[in-house]
């Protein structure tokens, strides 16, 4: 049997001009705020790009021939420093549990929900590289301060996250499971864990991603891992080692990304 073919395709839907003013309004105050942006982020400084294309050239070329010789050294680095993102990404996930439940509206007293949520705003806003100066001050230098700080600051961002996935909860299983007389405990354990788990998982993942490439920055401060190793190479002017350690950090943030992406997709 054919299929009746509308003689007519319907016209798009329209907005009016008081619809689409708040957009506009929006959209524009961005574009003014790029505009007066130009000066102070140097967007002038473009030209130099190309007047000094020179100079570009002569550090790629440097780059384009790395030098492998210390290559068990390069990956026994990455592989520390794959261990500190595990790690503190481990620990922000047992911070961000409790914190994540406490803030979200639905289920958290507001005498609750708005100090933490203001001391997880307080936790994501301060940069890792302060949060692992402070621990090494007082532990010493070494891959625990940055454990710490990938710890502290990703159990403030997981916990925005993990409290905004419990908002957006199906109602219907937590109030059959207080049909039943359970405890408000039980109310969460297998109303709400049940639903947002996944979510949870997919964003501790993504997390633990960006978190591998977070503890390479904190070598910058001695926290350990490939990233210390990198900046000493960098310093040094050594760009053929330098080079090398680069590659063994896209082999394996790729490899990383890879692996979080399968593991996310069989989640969701």
């Amino acid at each position: 049997m054919a299929l009746a073919v509308p003689s007519e395709i319907p016209a798009p839907p329209t907005r009016s001009l008081t619809q689409r003013a708040p957009d506009m309004l929006v959209w524009g105050l961005v574009a003014v705020l790029l505009i007066f942006a130009v000066k102070p982020v140097e967007m002038n400084h473009v030209t130099k790009l190309f007047t000094n294309s020179e100079n570009m050239r002569e550090f790629g070329g440097e780059l384009l021939h790395p030098n492998f010789d210390q290559w068990r050294l390069y990956v026994g680095q990455m592989w520390l420093t794959i261990q500190i993102a595990m790690w503190g990404t481990a620990l922000a996930v047992l911070i961000a549990v409790p914190f994540g439940l406490a803030c979200a509206r639905n289920i958290s007293p507001v005498w609750l929900q708005q100090p933490l949520r203001i001391l997880m705003n307080l936790l994501r806003a301060i940069p890792d590289l302060v949060i692992g100066t402070l621990f090494i001050v007082a532990v010493g230098l070494g891959p625990f301060a940055g454990v710490m700080a990938i710890a502290i600051n990703t159990g403030g961002v997981l916990a925005k996250l993990f409290s905004e996935a419990v908002e957006s909860i199906d109602k219907a299983p937590v109030e059959g499971v207080r049909a039943t007389g359970a405890s408000r405990l039980h109310e969460i354990i297998w109303g709400v864990i049940p639903q947002v788990a996944p979510h949870w998982t997919s964003y501790a993942l993504y997390r633990f991603e960006s978190n591998s490439r977070s503890a390479t920055v904190l070598g910058l401060i001695g926290a350990g891992g490939i990233g210390q190793l990198l900046f000493e190479t960098l310093n040094a002017f050594d760009y053929h080692h330098l080079s090398a350690i680069i590659i063994v950090i896209i082999v394996a943030v790729t490899m990383i990304d890879l692996l979080s992406q399968l593991m996310r997709s069989r989640l969701l």
